[in-house]
């Protein structure tokens, strides 16, 4: 899977890598923790990231949620993968 790091560069990064990490919006504020990466089965796309552990923050967005009643989080507001990953705010709703 193919990422921006903390200094902007694309670099390719294993899904299972990002699986347990801290999710945190531009604002610095948690939303959660990445229990999994759904995807399209036919591209092979990264849809979204669920979360657990979510926080009241994350509550605010009015999230979907997957069969297990996890937020899922649009993976095209990932703007970078590091320690956390980095969502767009602007890019959820």
């Amino acid at each position: 899977m193919e990422t921006k790091s903390a200094e902007g560069k694309n670099e390719r990064v294993d899904a299972r890598a990002i699986v347990g990490k801290p999710v945190v919006g531009k604002s610095g504020k948690k939303l959660g923790i990445v229990a999994d990466l759904i995807y399209e089965v036919r591209t092979g796309e990264l849809v979204y990231l669920t979360l657990k552990s979510p926080t009241s923050y994350a509550s605010s967005f009015q999230l979907e949620k997957d069969e297990s009643g996890n937020y899922e989080v649009p993976y095209n507001s990932v703007i970078s993968v590091s320690d956390f990953v980095i969502v767009s705010e602007e890019d959820i709703v």
